[in-house]
C-alpha cells in the first residue's frame, strides 16, 4: 500500500451550519462513499480528517457534537481519524508523519470546501512531494459572499446578491488552478474504470 484516500471535512458541522442548501452537491456523500469503497478494495489507507475549532461555540466546536463524520459514511476500525484546526490537513496534525511511516507517496483527496480545505491540502501535499489526485466530483463548496456583503447573510440573501461568487465558478477556478501543476484531476467514475482495468 503506497496510496491513501484523504477524506476532508465531510462532517455534520456543514449540515448544521445553515448554508447546507447552497452547497454545490448536497449528495457529496454518495461519491465519497464510492471512493472509500474503491480505496478499501485496493488495500489503500483511508484517512478521515475533521475540522475542529475548540472553544469557538460555533458548529466546528467539538463540544457541540457536530464534529463527526456524516452519518451516511462509515469509518472502519483502523482507519485514522485526524482533527485539524487549520484549513489544510497537514499543518496542525500528524498526517505527514502517519503517511511517511506507512510509505505512502500517492494521495487521492476529496471533501467539503473545494477551494479551501481540499485545495489547500492538495497544494501542501504537492509541495511535500506527494503525487495528488483531486477528485473533482467528490468535492463540494458553498457560494462566497462579496467582501463588502454584511455578515450573517441568510442562504436566500447570499444567492440573491449579484456579487456572490457561485459555487460552480469557485469549483471551475479551483480545478483550473490545480490541474497539471499541483494535482491530476479525475472523476469518481474515471478512478473506478481505472481500477477495473487493473483488476
Amino acid at each position: 500500500m503506497n496510496r491513501a484516500l484523504i477524506v476532508i471535512d465531510v462532517q455534520e458541522s456543514f449540515r448544521t451550519g445553515g448554508l447546507w442548501e447552497t452547497l454545490s452537491d448536497p449528495k457529496i456523500t454518495d461519491r465519497v462513499d464510492r471512493l472509500v469503497r474503491l480505496a478499501r478494495r485496493a488495500g489503500d489507507l483511508v484517512v478521515w480528517v475533521l475540522h475542529s475549532e475548540p472553544g469557538s461555540g460555533n458548529v466546528f466546536d467539538p463540544a457541540l457534537g457536530h464534529v463527526r463524520v456524516m452519518e451516511e459514511l462509515r469509518r472502519e476500525e483502523g482507519e485514522p481519524l485526524i482533527h485539524k484546526t487549520a484549513h489544510n490537513a497537514f499543518t496542525t496534525t500528524n498526517l505527514q508523519q502517519l503517511l511517511t511511516e506507512r510509505g505512502i507517496r500517492e494521495l487521492t483527496v476529496c471533501g467539503i470546501r473545494t477551494e479551501q480545505c481540499v485545495e489547500t491540502t492538495t497544494r501542501v501535499a504537492s509541495d511535500l512531494g506527494y503525487g495528488v489526485t483531486f477528485v473533482v466530483d467528490a468535492t463540494a463548496t458553498n457560494p462566497i459572499p462579496h467582501r463588502d456583503a454584511p455578515a450573517g447573510m441568510s442562504a436566500a440573501e447570499l444567492l440573491a446578491d449579484p456579487r456572490t461568487l457561485s459555487a460552480q465558478e469557485i469549483i471551475r477556478r479551483t480545478e483550473y488552478a490545480l490541474a497539471g501543476r499541483f494535482a491530476t484531476l479525475a472523476t469518481v467514475a474515471e478512478l473506478e474504470a481505472a481500477a477495473a482495468a487493473e483488476a
